[in-house]
């Protein structure tokens, strides 16, 4: 065969090819979801909300009256009275508190924050669209989940996600009849949102804080076991994560055993897949003693042939504390300071990762 021919052929043999569609392989679905929980402390903005009691987190242009310092009067605590009085909640301090919040969360996954994230302690959902807009844009994160609830001074749970709800959330309520109308104030309800897990299945969440360490541990039992209750009540198809706030302190756990009576029978506990050198989310100077007030806990589905693909993952946990506003000079949680907004929160973040066989 003449060259010339044998070079045409081979020419004609290469524009067929190319003329015919490119095979796309289509994009697996994610095999991991990162959880985080979060206590970020006091994310409030500078308005006043008649319906709360949240006149410390007002500029202090806007606490000069007779009225205002008539509503800080009655605070118990010295400090907190004084906050109420003196604290400058600028514009200036809500950017400074907005930024140092985003990079605590934007620390894991490469930049891009967690998938989800169980939030605590926000004051509306207005301020945390703010977050998630102006500060949390390469995250990516969905509309904001936060539900009002009962709270006096105003603090609310509430989630942000990259995985679309499958379901509308719902904020439900824990029964503390029998306790003081006052305390009941001190509380909050339990955010319920299930979310689109990458593969099509579908995972409930709940974001969760507890009442405070200095409220009777009966209200803590109370919530556990509305927690119980709830993720009982779910289909058996469906694995369950609970994230959030519990405060139950090492103290009152060894004296009263509440994560072994309360939990581990039904979920798997963060802290209990191990994480080197870590000592907890929270520090109690006091008492010099640290404690896993926050954790992430994992449920399966019950039914394991339905939907047994989720699981967590043993070597996941890890304590969010990489960004250097977090962490103070003795190496312990570094809360929100004023007058100037140094640190971020009393709380670490927790994280786990969730994955599909």
């Amino acid at each position: 065969m003449p060259r010339y021919l044998l070079f045409a052929l081979l020419m004609s043999a290469l524009a067929g090819a190319c003329a015919q569609p490119a095979r796309v392989t289509p994009a697996e679905p994610a095999s991991t979801v990162t959880i985080m929980s979060f206590n970020v402390e006091n994310l409030f903005d500078n308005a006043d909300d008649p319906q709360k009691n949240d006149e410390t987190f007002l500029a202090l242009g806007d606490k000069q009256s007779d009225e205002h310092r008539a509503l800080c009067a009655p605070i118990p605590v010295d400090r907190w009275r004084e906050q109420c009085l003196d604290w400058d909640w600028s514009d200036a301090i809500i950017e400074r508190k907005l930024a140092v919040t985003a990079a605590a969360i934007l620390q894991v996954n490469d930049g891009r924050g967690p998938d989800i994230v169980a939030l605590q302690e926000v004051e509306n959902l207005a301020i945390l669209e703010r977050l998630r807009k102006e500060y949390l844009q390469p995250a990516g994160y969905l509309p904001a989940i936060l539900i009002e609830g009962q709270d006096a001074r105003g603090i609310d749970v509430a989630f942000l996600s990259r995985l679309p709800l499958a379901e509308p959330a719902m904020l439900r309520p824990v029964d503390f009849s029998g306790f003081p109308p006052e305390r009941v104030a001190d509380t909050r309800d339990i955010l319920e949102a299930t979310f689109e897990l990458p593969d099509g299945s579908r995972l409930t969440g709940y974001s969760v804080h507890f009442p405070a360490p200095f409220q009777p541990t009966g209200m803590r039992e109370a919530a556990y076991q509305e927690l119980n209750r709830l993720r009982a009540a779910l289909p058996a198809d469906r694995p369950a994560f609970a994230a959030g706030d519990f405060n139950t302190s090492a103290a009152e756990d060894r004296e009263l055993g509440l994560l072994d009576r309360y939990l581990r029978p039904n979920w798997t506990v963060s802290q209990d897949l191990g994480c080197d050198g870590c000592r907890g989310t929270t520090y109690y100077a006091q008492t010099d003693e640290w404690s896993y007030l926050d954790m992430v806990l994992w449920s399966p589905a019950r039914d394991r042939s339905k939907n047994a693909t989720w699981s967590i993952r043993a070597d996941s946990l890890r304590i969010a504390n990489g960004v250097p506003d977090q962490v103070r000079p003795d190496g312990t949680p570094w809360r929100f300071e004023m007058p100037g907004g140094t640190g971020v929160s009393d709380h670490w973040p927790v994280v786990v990762e969730i994955e599909t066989k």
